[in-house]
């Protein structure tokens, strides 16, 4: 009775690590995903390229996905998550949100000069735009109404400041995109800070006319 007892413990220990296996091996291809498709865009993700990267056997992919669609959705989640996170963590931990605080956050040359590893929806609002699979729509377009919210919660909320926000968030996303394309000269930085001192002005504007 005591063998059996171990047998089956042993058996079920088996089945448990190779569970916590699997959901490891996911989640580097999730990782490694994510980080391919904000620093080379949807359609850069190769499968044998990715599985190397994860340091996986080709062959395993389809144990963890059904598709490279399916693959694509679930990488543009997580790197949504990642920049979200990234974004939070570089608030400062004292005071409140302020649309100072997203704006200079955002608008920064480190955002701007690290892609892989910024905000998705500046790196794939195009690729996403043009995507037949409505599902990564989905992603992208919760991720950005958080976004809204949290910049007219900050510039005061009502109408006049939902607007304020969408105006802000487009100018920052552009601004960001614009900057990636002149990197490395004088005007890289311009816009940044050109579309820094907009966006501080609209909430100005907003506040005043209350």
């Amino acid at each position: 009775m005591t063998i059996n007892i171990q047998i089956v413990k042993r058996g079920v220990d088996l089945v448990g690590h190779s569970r916590a296996e699997k959901i490891d091996s996911r989640e580097r291809i999730l990782d490694a995903a994510a980080r391919q498709i904000r620093q080379g865009g949807l359609e850069s993700v190769s499968i044998a390229e990715l599985m190397k990267a994860a340091n996986l056997t080709h062959g395993g992919f389809y144990g963890h996905f059904p598709s490279r669609a399916a693959l694509i959705a679930a990488a543009l989640e997580r790197a949504l998550e990642r920049g979200e996170a990234a974004f939070i963590a570089a608030q400062p931990a004292n005071g409140p949100v302020t649309v100072k605080s997203i704006v200079n956050r955002y608008l920064s040359p480190a955002h701007r000069d690290h892609p892989g590893e910024g905000c998705a929806v500046a790196a794939l609002a195009a690729d996403v735009g043009r995507a037949r699979d409505r599902t990564v729509r989905t992603h992208m377009i919760t991720r950005l109404d958080r976004s809204l919210e949290d910049m007219a919660e900050a510039m005061g909320n009502g109408p006049e400041a939902d607007e304020a926000a969408l105006a802000a968030w487009c100018a920052m996303i552009g601004a960001i995109t614009l900057s990636r394309v002149y990197s490395g000269t004088d005007r890289a930085d311009e816009i940044l800070k050109v579309a820094r001192q907009s966006v501080l002005d609209l909430e100005a504007r907003g506040r005043s006319a209350k």
